[in-house]
């Protein structure tokens, strides 16, 4: 038995913050940005907003699409680190949103690797005969643990929402490999302490500088290109697949400079890899799921190709799914 994505969904936050918006709030610009990041815009969190509301919103997208209800699902697996509370998980209040009652919901903290990450623990479980249908989410709001006065950091992140519908099915199509790593001695690469309390951009209350996403920029680019090509390299051969016979890479949208060195590094094309960055900035977990609603969506993935998934986030993680859609 496999498992296949059979639908998506996304949501992000109301208020899209442009370069120029934070060009009135910090010392920056819109060439300063885009530049280093090739970032134009990202949504971020409002007061009054619920992460928890995203989510639901960008599952029963795709619980729709795949005509499955809610009350069918075997599981709930979510990538996330933005959870409002300790405990519950992040999983259990979505499920609640959701109506749903008893079956497994749990997180997966990986950073921004989290969807890659959360696949690969439902594809498992699928292949073992745990579950049939499992909702994957890839949900954070980076937004809200930035110090504003900080535009290495603050100019990056946005927030959002992916979900796909995974099933178990006989056939060639769906996941045909995934592999995991993670190196902790490279966890203050990029780390945030516990956060307290969310601080959306319009709110009153600010975090603190010590409390808010510290981030090595350059080493941690150095690092996330090598780890995502390789990771990429080792799902291909294991699973007896060429990089020429990828039809879409759909990466973690962390920074274009990163993603575009991982193509060259690669060896493929930038019309194999699919970007949107520059509308939604670093969404974290999010940033795969909602980049793969979007190819879909604009028909960059047809029947039977060859899709590749990776990311690379603090802890450090990184990861890749591979995929025959």
């Amino acid at each position: 038995m496999a498992s296949r994505i059979v639908a998506t969904g996304r949501a992000t936050p109301q208020t899209c913050i442009s370069n120029h918006d934070l060009a009135r709030r910090m010392a920056t610009s819109d060439e300063w940005v885009r530049s280093r990041t090739g970032i134009a815009q990202r949504y971020v969190m409002a007061s009054g907003e619920s992460l928890v509301d995203l989510a639901a919103e960008a599952s029963r997208t795709a619980l729709s699409r795949a005509g499955i209800k809610p009350a069918e699902i075997d599981a709930i697996v979510v990538g996330t680190i933005s959870s409002d509370y300790g405990f519950p998980s992040f999983g259990c209040q979505l499920q609640h949103r959701l109506g749903i009652d008893t079956i497994p919901a749990f997180d997966v903290a990986a950073a921004c690797s989290g969807f890659v990450y959360a696949v690969s623990v439902a594809d498992a479980s699928i292949r073992a005969g745990d579950w049939r249908r499992v909702l994957v989410i890839g949900a954070d709001a980076l937004s809200t643990m930035v110090d504003w006065n900080d535009r290495a950091t603050a100019v990056l992140f946005g927030d959002g929402a992916g979900a796909a519908v995974m099933v178990g099915e006989p056939g060639p199509r769906g996941v045909l490999g995934s592999l995991l790593r993670s190196s902790g001695q490279y966890w203050d690469l990029l780390a945030v302490r516990n956060r307290g309390v969310q601080t959306t951009i319009d709110g009153e209350a600010r975090r603190q500088s010590d409390d808010a996403i510290k981030m090595k920029g350059p080493e941690l680019f150095k690092l996330a290109v090598k780890s995502m090509a390789d990771v990429t390299l080792q799902v291909a051969q294991r699973a007896g697949v060429r990089l020429e016979d990828l039809e879409l890479i759909v990466p973690h949208q962390a920074n274009l400079r990163i993603i575009n060195a991982v193509a060259q590094r690669l060896g493929l094309p930038p019309e194999k890899v699919f970007t949107n960055v520059d509308r939604y900035g670093n969404t974290s977990a999010a940033s795969v799921p909602l980049a793969l609603d979007e190819a879909l969506e604009s028909n960059r993935i047809r029947s039977n190709d060859l899709i590749m998934l990776n990311a690379c986030g603090g802890g450090l993680t990184w990861g890749a799914n591979l995929l025959r859609w």
